[in-house]
């Protein structure tokens, strides 16, 4: 069975319910949602460190949205060794690509490769 990614979503939904009660106005990062859909092959790995990309500037003024779709290859060590674009807007994607690189995974004993799917 696929992994959920509902606690990724409901830390946003908490995160974005207590900066509207401080007042603030965060209309992107309301808009921004990251669903992270991991495939049935990484079912047992478990992300250690797994930063959301951040929202480009450009992309803030060109009203960009859209999703991004990457395979990874995850060593065994825990480190993603390879990245393969699926599908995306180029400016999303250099975004996406910049924060895979500080994602962590557990250690296993092979390499697994995962889908992930960032919406901006």
């Amino acid at each position: 069975m696929p992994r959920s990614n509902e606690g990724s979503e409901e830390r946003l939904s908490k995160a974005i319910k207590m900066m509207a009660k401080c007042g603030r106005v965060m209309v992107l990062v309301s808009a921004i949602a990251l669903t992270v859909a991991i495939t049935f092959a990484q079912q047992g790995r478990k992300p250690v460190s797994n930063p959301t990309p951040e929202y480009p500037d450009v992309a803030k003024k060109m009203n960009l949205t859209g999703v991004v779709k990457v395979e990874v290859t995850i060593g065994a060590d825990g480190e993603i060794k390879a990245t393969n674009v699926v599908g995306g807007h180029p400016i999303l994607v250099d975004a996406v690509q910049k924060t895979l690189k500080r994602w962590k995974y557990a250690p296993s004993n092979s390499e697994t490769k995962a889908l992930l799917e960032f919406k901006f």
